[in-house]
């Protein structure tokens, strides 16, 4: 009878898979642990102790994944008395051992403590004690690569918190900015500061507000692609580093000081809802004077311009009235950038006599749908 119903799951099994949409498939897959380590030839493994994990990261389980669905409930859907047993002694608050689980990258497999997983499911809980291994990727892509720059990152500085960022070599500045950190808080407090004390500060004191700035203002929304720890190096590195021989960029100084711990000590000042505020984008009005000779030129070389989104002929002592969307690259002010923009096309055209710049100061646009004559 065992070899049958074997026999049997494994059948069932398999006409699932046949029938299942390519979605569906992938996502069996990734819950298979042996697919999933194979596809990332994670075979290295490096003990990660013991920690909370989030239930939704737990993805599937070694060796059992085919006793699951989609959302990593047993296929009986009942209790058995073993989970009913564990059930109440967690609601007793009794101590439940960690369970153990193997990680590649971002998901978690179930390797033992299948039962108080479930229990834990049942009971609604977010997160469970875990003993973790982590399975190192081992292929040579740029995603294993950057994973393992993280992982690397993470691990000397003791952080537990995720910082994602998109290119090669960019932690570097990160731990440059800790070192730093590192050295002025030993001068201040006059004793020697661990590395990962000074992280934890850092992360605490300097890189929390200015994310803080980022999301608050949702600033990622302007570059896709792109993560709000990718904004952090932008604006950090170059306003702190680059910052201190760059010519341009003056305006960002009202915001964000030159210097990093100055930039702490305001952040201290702040209440998380009134930090200073910051736009990627501006809409701007520009009304030409030109010469009549040049005038369709002028108009045409306007359109060519991708910052140029609307031109307007009108008549009288302005000739060409245009709409301008400028997007800053975080550190330059507006008059820096409206005036580099100005500067080095439009003013520089043969026929163009004088510009006079409008900025709207609280701007509403009606909904043509709802326009009528």
């Amino acid at each position: 009878m065992a070899t049958i119903f074997s026999k049997s799951r494994v059948l069932e099994a398999i006409k699932n898979f046949i029938s299942a949409s390519p979605a569906e498939k992938e996502q069996s897959e990734s819950r298979s642990f042996n697919t999933r380590r194979e596809r990332e030839e994670a075979y290295e493994s490096v003990k990660r102790g013991t920690s909370m994990v989030p239930l939704e990261k737990i993805v599937g389980s070694v060796g059992r994944y085919h006793d699951f669905d989609k959302q990593f409930r047993t296929r009986s859907g009942r209790r058995d008395e073993r989970t009913e047993n564990i059930i109440e002694a967690m609601r007793a608050g009794r101590a439940i051992p960690p369970i153990s689980l193997y990680q590649i990258k971002g998901d978690y497999f179930i390797l033992d403590g299948h039962h108080r997983f479930k229990a834990a499911k049942d009971l609604g809980l977010t997160e469970i004690r875990s003993r973790i291994v982590e399975l190192l990727p081992s292929k040579n892509t740029l995603e294993n690569r950057l994973y393992l720059e993280k992982r690397e990152f993470l691990q000397k500085a003791g952080l537990a918190q995720d910082i994602e960022l998109t290119e090669l070599g960019q932690y570097d500045y990160l731990e440059k900015q800790i070192e730093e950190h590192r050295r002025f808080l030993a001068d201040e407090r006059d004793e020697d500061v661990g590395y990962e004390a000074a992280a934890s500060d850092w992360y605490t004191t300097i890189y929390q507000p200015m994310v803080g700035i980022i999301r608050e203002k949702r600033l990622v929304e302007s570059f896709p692609g792109r993560t709000m720890d990718d904004l952090y190096l932008y604006i950090s590195v170059h306003q702190w580093e680059m910052g201190k021989k760059r010519k341009y960029g003056i305006g960002v100084d009202q915001l964000i000081p030159r210097d990093m711990e100055e930039f702490r000590r305001q952040m201290i000042r702040h209440q998380e809802q009134k930090y200073p505020d910051m736009h990627p984008q501006m809409t701007v009005f520009i009304l030409l004077n030109v010469d009549g000779r040049y005038e369709q030129r002028i108009f045409d070389k306007l359109l060519a311009l991708e910052e140029v989104r609307e031109v307007h002929s009108v008549h009288g002592s302005i000739d060409i009235i245009i709409k301008v969307k400028l997007v800053r690259d975080l550190l330059s002010s507006d008059a820096e950038l409206l005036s580099q923009f100005i500067l080095s096309t439009i003013r520089k055209w043969t026929g163009v006599n004088s510009t006079q710049t409008l900025i709207p100061g609280v701007s509403k646009v009606k909904d043509e749908d709802r326009c009528h004559i």
